[in-house]
């Protein structure tokens, strides 16, 4: 049937309200809500096949039924990482563990104490866990808001509104999402004055820039690249006693953050909070869901006076977090008041990153050997050693040793097979490299082999 034929037999949107599988949705469903999903579903089919689309009605029936399926089921769920990068943006970064999980379930499930105190009276919503980062950081006070992109915005506009902020050109940053120094300080309120150059940028640059408009000096680590070679950077602690000298606040924006050295573990170590806050910055912001493992947050610790400052800042109630934010923080942040080995044992993202390789390599060889047995006719299955990723604009560059069982179907491509999984009602993402699916086990939980292993049955059966 060619297309002019199919858009004269397009059905109305009454009698496509009366096909037997869209009346069993009005069961649940509000009409006029239906009605709106199939008006609009034919208006896209009827453009589709006016650009020429090769469409049958089966199509829209198809597309209909899809979305409407899609729109009553939750889209922010429950995902199997196979994909090898530990932080993963697409898939909510920092993973939590049962016990913190269990807490999101406690304060979500009915009312949780947010904002009062013992004596019913309105409380400080930032005071706990601000003492817990005073602990933590060895800072005066902390404050947090809805990401870092937000924590630097506000920081910068609650200390340097109006004025000059001096900032090396080395570390005038693009993050993901694109995130740039230069329009978050526009948005501030704070005017960028740059010095240096790309690679090089010495102490008497910002001296030199240094007049009565400066309002602070701001530091900016390099989260997801480097600068190698023929380069010079001006260190925290130097900035800081110019600052000192000038009497101009020092704003020291981590990207990550750490609260524990990394390297002692064998990683690349990243700028820690403790050590910004020794070295005497007046203020460091940083992400909670990155290698602190919490919820997406912009945490900001220093000088009181300053954090009051921010406290009372318009911006601070725009830029807010809502209980399930402060409820997982807290208790990531308990987590860093333990001792080390109970810290790396119960922290998910540590637990990942310090995976043990032959621990990996006895997960995908397991995986592979049931799947070889149930579907080595159809499928070719393999365990190699690859290389994963730590994302998240956290540990720029690294990458951990793992295994993958890598995967190849005599009758679907790597694509295909790829989105199926993606598809599967506990979705699982892997990767595709040279035609071949991999899934990669360093980021694959132990209870999560049962669910590949499903999905592969129910997969199987319908190819």
């Amino acid at each position: 049937m060619k297309n002019k034929e199919i858009l004269r037999n397009i059905p109305s949107v009454d009698k496509v309200l009366n096909w037997n599988e869209v009346k069993e949705s009005l069961d649940i469903l509000d009409h006029a809500h239906v009605t709106t999903i199939v008006r609009d579903n034919i208006d896209l089919f009827r453009k589709r096949l006016q650009a020429g689309d090769a469409l049958t009605l089966d199509d829209l029936k198809k597309t209909l039924l899809d979305e409407i399926k899609e729109l009553i089921s939750p889209y922010f769920r429950y995902a199997v990482n196979a994909s090898g990068i530990v932080l993963h943006t697409g898939l909510g970064r920092a993973p939590f563990n049962r016990r913190i999980a269990d807490i999101v379930h406690d304060a979500s499930l009915g009312y949780s104490r947010l904002q009062i105190d013992d004596e019913g009276k309105r409380a400080d919503r930032y005071k706990k866990i601000s003492r817990l980062l005073e602990i933590l950081t060895g800072a005066e006070a902390g404050i947090i808001v809805n990401n870092n992109a937000a924590a630097t915005m506000l920081v910068l506009n609650a200390m340097a509104k109006g004025k000059e902020v001096v900032v090396s050109r080395g570390q005038l940053i693009e993050i993901g999402g694109a995130f740039r120094i230069p329009d978050i300080m526009a948005q501030s309120g704070a005017i960028m004055r740059e010095v240096g150059t790309t690679n090089r940028t010495h102490l008497r640059d910002y001296e030199g820039a240094i007049n009565e408009l400066t309002g602070a000096l701001l530091r900016v680590h390099q989260s997801n690249y480097r600068i190698i070679g023929f380069t010079k950077e001006v260190s925290l602690e130097e900035l800081v006693a110019l600052g000192k000298k000038h009497k101009i606040p020092v704003i020291d924006d981590l990207g990550s953050g750490a609260l524990i050295d990394l390297s002692k573990f064998g990683l690349p170590k990243e700028p820690m909070v403790q050590e910004s806050i020794a070295a005497g910055a007046d203020l460091a912001c940083f992400s909670g869901d990155k290698l602190i493992g919490g919820p997406q947050c912009g945490i900001i610790v220093g000088r009181k006076n300053h954090i009051d400052s921010i406290r009372k800042n318009p911006l601070t109630r725009a830029l807010r977090c809502d209980k399930l934010t402060n409820a997982v923080l807290e208790a990531t942040l308990q987590l860093f008041l333990m001792k080390e080995e109970f810290l790396v044992q119960n922290h998910s993202v540590f637990r990942i990153l310090l995976k043990p390789l032959d621990e990996v390599k006895k997960a995908a060889n397991r995986c592979a050997r049931v799947l070889r047995k149930s579907y080595g006719k159809d499928l070719q299955i393999d365990v190699k050693p690859d290389m994963s990723e730590v994302g998240g604009g956290s540990l720029s560059t690294e990458q951990l040793p793992t295994y993958v069982v890598t995967i190849r179907s005599r009758s679907v491509n790597a694509q295909e097979l790829a989105k199926a999984l993606r598809r599967y009602e506990r979705p699982i993402f892997g990767r595709v490299a040279e035609g071949t699916l991999l899934l990669d086990f360093r980021t694959v939980f132990k209870d999560e082999e049962k669910i590949i292993l499903q999905a592969f049955k129910t997969i199987m059966k319908a190819t």
